[in-house]
C-alpha cells in the first residue's frame, strides 16, 4: 500500500536539542565538552540519557532543579529556532504532496500544546507524557496507529534512533525511515539493526523524493536505500 501518514519523531528529528542540553550544563555548573562526553558515553552504551544527570550530580533532586529553572525563568522547552533548517520545509514539502503529517516522539507535558502553537503544516500531534508511554514500548507505536486511523502498511515513521524508532516502528508494520543526525542518529548507524531501517535518510531534504521512491516500488530501490 502507498504510504498516506508520515510520522515523526521530534528530538534530534526535527529538533536540534543542543541549545537545550547546553543550557542544563550551564545550570548546573558542569563544562558542556564534559556534560556532552558523559551523554555520548551514556548513548554508546544504550543507556537512558537522563542518566547524565546522576552521573554528574550524585543525588540530584530533578524535580527540584527543573522548577528552579522554571522559577528563574529558564525554559526547558524548545524553541521555533531550533528546528533543524531541513525540518519544517520537509514538512510542507510532504504536506503539499498530499501526505497526512504527524509528530509524536518521546517529549515531557507541555509539548503538545507548545507545539500547537508554533503554526507547523501538521494534521496531527501526540507525546509520551499525553500518553503515557514512552518509546520503545509497542504501546507507543500501537497509538500513533490508532490516532492516524490507517492500516500501518500505510504509515511512515521518521526518527534518528534504531532502538526507540527503526525497530519498535518496522515491528509495528510501518514503513521505518532512519534518518543518521544528531548524536544517537551517527553512533547507531552501524548497529546491526541498521538493516531493518526500510529507508535511510542523511537529510530530510531527501525524504519526500525517498517516500515517492518507495511508493513505485522501483526495483533499484533497495530496503534500507539510502538517500542523501
Amino acid at each position: 500500500m502507498a504510504i498516506q501518514t508520515v510520522f515523526f519523531d521530534i528530538g534530534e528529528t526535527l529538533v536540534d536539542e543542543t541549545r537545550q542540553w547546553s543550557a542544563w550544563a550551564d545550570w548546573l555548573g558542569i563544562p558542556r565538552m564534559t556534560f556532552f562526553a558523559v551523554l555520548g558515553g551514556l548513548i554508546a552504551r544504550g543507556e537512558h540519557h537522563r542518566r547524565v544527570f546522576d552521573l554528574l550530580r550524585p543525588g540530584i533532586d530533578l524535580a527540584h532543579e527543573r522548577a528552579a529553572r522554571a522559577a528563574a525563568g529558564h525554559s526547558e522547552h524548545f524553541e521555533r529556532a531550533d528546528f533543524y533548517p531541513d525540518a519544517i520545509a520537509c514538512l510542507e514539502t510532504l504536506r503539499r504532496a498530499g501526505y497526512r503529517i504527524g509528530l509524536a516522539g518521546n517529549q515531557p507535558e507541555g509539548v503538545e500544546n507548545l507545539l500547537r502553537t508554533m503554526d507547523l503544516p501538521v494534521d496531527l500531534i501526540a507525546s509520551s507524557a499525553g500518553w503515557g508511554v514512552e518509546k520503545p514500548s509497542p504501546e507507543f507505536f500501537a497509538r500513533v496507529i490508532a490516532l492516524a486511523c490507517g492500516p500501518p502498511s500505510e504509515i511512515a515513521y521518521v526518527g534518528d534512533r534504531m532502538d526507540n524508532d527503526v525497530v519498535p516502528a518496522a515491528a509495528a508494520g510501518m514503513l521505518a525511515v532512519f534518518l543518521r543526525r544528531g548524536p544517537w542518529g551517527f553512533l547507531q548507524a552501524e548497529h546491526p539493526d541498521a538493516a531493518r531501517a526500510h529507508i535511510r535518510l542523511d537529510s530530510l531534504a531527501a525524504l519526500p523524493q525517498a517516500l515517492e521512491a518507495y511508493g513505485v516500488s522501483d526495483p533499484s530501490v533497495e530496503k534500507g536505500a539510502n538517500f542523501s
